[in-house]
């Protein structure tokens, strides 16, 4: 009895998943786009926490000019972004995807700043020997 019942849910749980609970909207964002729009989206976020007033200065609505930049508009996007949650393994992997763009940036970024950093503690012991300095 209990295989029976354990059966049924299981096989009750594979039928809804594969109920399509939101339809697919007639102008979806194709799923590299909206990769490529969430990654933007994110680094925008990350720019306003960091400094809103430059970024205003340059753009008067930033995710506005996202929208026209990917060609889409605010409700098309909401659309898109409701489907794809529909989906969750699909949307995981849209965010497994945003996630590693911006960590292979951060990355990136982190591995200049050190060879910024260890270029210019280099010329200052260039700069302290030729002129005869002792380091702290």
């Amino acid at each position: 009895m209990k295989k029976w019942i354990a059966f049924m849910a299981v096989l009750a749980l594979v039928f809804s998943c594969a109920e399509e609970v939101v339809k697919k909207p007639e102008d979806m964002i194709p799923r590299d786009t909206m990769t490529d729009l969430l990654y933007e989206m994110a680094v925008l976020n990350a720019a306003k926490s960091t400094n809103k007033a430059i970024l205003e200065e340059q753009f008067d609505d930033p995710t506005e000019f996202l929208f026209k930049q990917y060609g889409v508009d605010s409700l098309q996007f909401v659309k898109s972004d409701m489907y794809y949650a529909s989906q969750p393994l699909v949307y995981e992997a849209i965010y497994k995807e945003v996630e590693a763009r911006l960590e292979k940036e951060k990355k990136a970024f982190e591995e200049a700043r050190q060879k910024r950093t260890d270029s210019l503690v280099s010329r200052s012991r260039e700069i302290r020997d030729s002129l005869g300095l002792e380091e702290d």
